[in-house]
């Protein structure tokens, strides 16, 4: 009997022991629980593989901001204007003031010092009236216009505002193919995005950033990071966190004009350049050679007898310009400036026009097979208009040809060369009409060019250039053409 009553009690106080933290059976309560710990933040490598960018990203968003510009449409006076039930309300006749319409522009912009100060596009803030900006956790600000300069399409704006987050640009110089990069802005105005992709090119010149194709200075970086609508002026960043771009166009394609995997964006070291003048004298400030130059075709350098295509070839000097000065001549051949290598005639403009007016540049120059060193004080550029090219209607009579080139020529008077921008005295055939399937079609010659020379003779009557065309047989004919008032070397493959 004991050993029941025993046995009894040990079950009742193994169950109590068992399940005292829910019966309180022992007394106590419910045990203390633990503080939850903060989850532990994703590894960024795994394995010597990144497998975030989030650290970039966390680093350089805040300094990416939205750029709000306002334009207001000139009111409009409506003589007679018809009111919906009423239409005498205001009397028959009477004039009505319609109010401006505002028409708002979004677009980014990359805060680059803890001032306020910001870079974005030129195209993003040209004509706003009023300019606002919001950060990343949504406080806005009024942004004056320090300045701005189309031909790099680069703009740079202030806040009101200290100890700012701020992108520190980067050596762009350094920028490879193939490295990793970050686009980050506020496309299509769905709020601050952030995509990823390569360096795809560089160097990269569309003609796209100025009314001009002759007046934007572009060396553009290109990524295949989607960049929409909206992206303009935001960020391109490298995996450092570092400002190396400020995006700028897209190639589109498709009905919706959407992204195609083609983005150009400023490279840093161009932007920061135009961002320290804006921010000094209110205005950039180029060098200038005085030059027409262009890159060499492989016929190209078979006509000039030229052992390779390296080099760029100069098409024409413009008198008493600091080329021309330093004994620069056409059909020389500019190898390198300042000791460093130019195959490209985009590269050798940016060089030029990177250096302040003044400035003295030396240029190895390859003339008939042989190196020469010369030494150009550079004038300033200056960005204006330049006369039509277009002819205007001439009752002249037109004197084609014929077969090989499939253009109509007319030897160019001082009525012409008045209309085209050229001196009095010069001469030529003018273009006055052309055979969209000719060769001279295909190799870009158009209405209103001007021959010039055809295999470097002159040539400044219809049978000349027959004669010179004859001469050449099927090899390929080097013209040189005047056009809106510079001079290009052609290559044409006659039929």
């Amino acid at each position: 009997m004991f050993i029941k009553k025993f046995a009894l009690f040990s079950f009742i106080v193994s169950i109590a022991i068992l399940s005292g933290c829910k019966t309180g059976l022992l007394g106590g309560g419910d045990p203390p629980v633990a503080p939850a710990q903060p989850a532990a933040p994703a590894q960024i490598v795994v394995d010597g593989v990144r497998t975030s960018y989030a650290d970039v990203v966390e680093k350089s968003s805040p300094a990416v901001v939205r750029i709000e510009a306002e334009h207001k449409n000139k009111p409009q006076s409506q003589a007679d204007l018809r009111i919906p039930f009423g239409d005498d309300l205001f009397g028959q006749g009477q004039q009505q003031q319609r109010r401006p319409q505002i028409e708002r522009g979004l677009g980014s912009g990359v805060i680059v010092s803890a001032d306020g100060t910001i870079l974005t596009n030129n195209h993003v803030v040209e004509g706003a009236e009023k300019i606002t900006v919001m950060l990343a956790d949504n406080k806005s600000f009024d942004a004056k216009l320090v300045g701005s300069d189309k031909p790099s399409d680069l703009a740079v704006l202030k806040i009101e505002a200290q100890n700012m987050p701020f992108l520190s640009p980067g050596n762009s110089d350094t920028v490879r193919v193939g490295d990793i990069v970050l686009a980050i802005g506020n496309p299509l105005g769905i709020g601050q995005t952030v995509t990823a992709g390569i360096i795809s090119a560089k160097g990269r010149r569309t003609g796209l950033a100025y009314g001009n194709t002759n007046d934007s200075f572009e060396d553009f970086l290109q990524t295949d990071a989607p960049i929409n609508r909206g992206n303009s002026g935001g960020a391109l960043v490298n995996l450092n966190g570092e400002l190396i771009g400020i995006n700028s166009q897209i190639l589109s394609g498709g009905p919706s004009g959407g992204n195609i995997g083609i983005g150009f964006s400023i490279p840093s070291n161009m932007a920061k350049s135009v961002m320290e003048q804006l921010l000094k004298d209110g205005k950039v400030r180029r060098g200038m050679l005085g030059i027409n130059i262009q890159n060499i075709s492989n016929d190209a350098a078979k006509a000039l007898e030229l052992k390779d295509t390296a080099g760029v070839l100069v098409s024409n000097v413009k008198a008493g310009g600091a080329a021309d000065k330093a004994g620069i001549k056409r059909e020389d051949i500019i190898t390198a400036v300042n000791g460093e290598k130019v195959e490209d005639s985009n590269v050798l403009r940016n060089k030029v026009a990177g250096s302040l007016p003044g400035t003295e540049v030396k240029l190895s120059v390859t003339r008939n097979g042989s190196p020469q060193e010369f030494t150009a004080t550079l004038d300033e550029y200056n960005v204006d208009g330049t006369a039509s090219n277009a002819p205007q209607k001439d009752d002249s009579p037109v004197q084609p040809n014929g077969g090989k080139l499939g253009l109509s020529l007319q030897p160019v008077t001082p009525q012409i060369a008045k209309q085209l921008g050229l001196e009095s005295d010069s001469e030529g055939l003018v273009v006055t009409d052309i055979d969209q399937a000719g060769a001279a079609a295909e190799s870009g010659i158009s209405k209103g060019d001007v021959i010039l020379e055809i295999n470097r003779q002159a040539v400044s009557s219809v049978d000349a250039v027959q004669s010179a065309l004859e001469k050449a047989g099927d090899r390929p004919v080097l013209m040189l053409v005047a056009r809106k008032g510079g001079t290009i070397y052609l290559t044409i493959k006659p039929n």
